[in-house]
């Protein structure tokens, strides 16, 4: 009997110990998506890996050019810069607890470019690289020290914490070159005012994704935040208030932070709608509204009527040409509210002496005319916004047309491409238009040549942009908001037409995502339920 009771004793511990399996098992937690490890983002063209690993000691790394690579500014602050991100925040004190073998240690890495170093970044430069790490040698070559900026963030994505205050790389070889020239990110300074240390935070995650242009929405309706030389009162009266102002050594130092990291700075004034903030310093400039005969107290675009308007901005956009250095400036030209030009008896006479009879888009052609030879005058490219060309605008043939409305994009792009424009896309990537979950896929998805037309109309599409508009976005949020969901439009733009699998970049994406976390982003979580192991062994 004794046996018997034994005999099921045991039964009944083996019967819980199983079902304590099953609910161990069960309740295991488990990240949504996996992450990779030592995968880059954006991904590289071409890139040929193997599980051969070498060490790499933080204290005595070194970052070098060789002997025959010209001299830069840029690649010396890049190397310092470059230390802190590869090893993390410790990096210059760190002491290995045990040492590495020397004879399995990846040291240095040798950097060669070959052309002599040009100051800034252009639509026209060469970001192509080459990285290898093979033996216990590292060399990253490019044609341009902008391709050199592009495989140091590439290098610093590939050395991985190993524990124990160790770092460890795997013998690689990348040929890397970017899929499109512009890969743009906006940011609204006037709606809301995103302060010098937030925008310098975004172009340092830009640089870590590889974009290469702050389209930099600077001013609008409600705010005028740009201190003018020349005109001090568009902000001491358009601004918010005194300290929600861009001096001018504000936006020196904004420029010159973009551009030791391969970052152009290209500014937007919109105009002649989106500019309600300009007419409390600039008399005359907007055109009074009417209603029933009279003035109604109101105000809408630039008067195009008056040829005050254009002595104004041609002394505004010569100080503009000379205060950013990039070949381009975004003009605007979308939404132009053609009612209060219909209610304004000295517009409708002017309509009559240019015999435009009542083809509100021949002013709106006309006003633009006016305004790109201004521009041009001062040996500048632009930008402008979709409803130019909507309208029926004639605009000179080296204008790039940046695509916005989410209404028929696609139309849009074979449109504006078959009259011959450089296009931007930027219609699929408005990060301001949050919803909960996965959004991320929908960004990643959208092709900017995923058009019908010819391949010179498809060459045409230089590029995109992802657009974070300010109506609610300020210091507080504009980073999480931001990453990594702009990090989906990052390799969309740079990576090769074929890397399109959503499922195939979960995994990179959750390693990117902690990358940067780890990295000092309040990126926030892409894939749902996981973690970050966020601090440096």
């Amino acid at each position: 009997m004794a046996d018997i009771r034994v005999c099921m004793f045991f039964a009944v511990l083996l019967v819980f110990v199983a079902e304590a399996n099953v609910q161990h098992e069960k309740y295991n937690a488990r990240p949504a998506v996996v992450a990779t490890s030592g995968s880059p983002w954006p991904l590289p063209r071409n890139m040929t890996t193997s599980q051969v690993q070498y060490q790499v000691n933080a204290d005595d790394f070194k970052f070098t050019v060789d002997a025959g690579t010209p001299a830069c500014d840029i690649i010396i602050q890049a190397f310092v810069r470059y230390k802190w991100i590869t090893f993390g925040p410790r990096s210059d004190t760190l002491k290995f607890r045990r040492r590495p073998n020397k004879a399995n240690a990846v040291n240095q890495l040798t950097v060669h470019y070959d052309k002599p170093c040009d100051q800034y970044l252009s639509l026209e430069s060469d970001e192509s690289y080459t990285l290898a790490v093979t033996g216990n040698t590292a060399t990253l070559t490019a044609n341009e020290v902008w391709g050199a900026l592009r495989g140091l963030e590439t290098f610093s994505q590939l050395v991985l914490p190993q524990g124990s205050g160790m770092f460890v790389i795997n013998s690689t070889l990348i040929r890397d070159a970017p899929r499109f020239k512009h890969r743009g990110v906006l940011l609204d300074g006037s709606r809301h005012f995103l302060s010098v240390l937030k925008l310098k935070e975004n172009l340092e995650a830009m640089a870590q994704n590889k974009f290469n242009v702050f389209h930099w929405h600077i001013v609008d309706d409600q705010a005028f935040p740009y201190e003018s030389i020349r005109f001090p009162n568009m902000s001491k009266l358009g601004a918010y208030d005194d300290n929600h102002i861009y001096s001018q050594a504000d936006i020196q130092d904004i420029i010159e932070f973009a551009r030791v990291r391969g970052i152009r700075v290209v500014p937007e004034f919109d105009s002649p709608g989106h500019t309600q903030s300009w007419g409390s310093a600039i008399s005359n400039l907007l055109t009074k509204c009417y209603n029933n005969g009279s003035f109604d107290g109101s105000y809408g675009p630039v008067n195009p009527a008056d040829e005050s308007s254009y002595n104004f901005l041609d002394s505004f956009f010569g100080e503009v040409a000379n205060v950013f250095p990039d070949h381009y400036i975004h003009l605007g030209g979308d939404e132009v509210d053609f009612s209060c030009w219909e209610s304004n008896p000295e517009i409708t006479e002017f309509m009559q002496d240019k015999g435009f009879g009542k083809n509100y888009s021949l002013l709106e052609e006309f006003y633009m005319q006016n305004l790109l030879n201004i521009v041009s005058s001062y040996k500048k490219g632009y930008l402008i916004w979709q409803e130019v060309i909507d309208n029926g605008a004639k605009v000179a043939a080296d204008t790039v047309v940046e695509v916005w409305k989410i209404e028929n994009f696609f139309q849009e792009l074979s449109k504006v491409t078959s009259l011959g424009y450089k296009t931007v896309l930027a219609a699929c990537w408005y990060l301001d238009h949050i919803s909960y979950g996965l959004d991320w896929h929908k960004y990643y998805q959208c092709d900017p040549r995923a058009f019908d037309g010819t391949s010179a109309q498809k060459a045409l599409v230089i590029g995109g942009e992802t657009c974070l508009w300010g109506e609610y976005v300020d210091d507080t949020n504009v980073i999480s908001r931001l990453w990594p969901r702009a990090s989906a439009i990052a390799e969309r733009l740079w990576s090769d037409e074929s890397v399109n699998s959503v499922s195939a970049a979960e995994g990179r994406m959750e390693e990117h995502r902690c990358r940067m976390v780890r990295r000092g982003f309040n990126a926030q979580p892409m894939n749902g339920p996981g973690f970050c192991p966020v601090e440096f062994p």
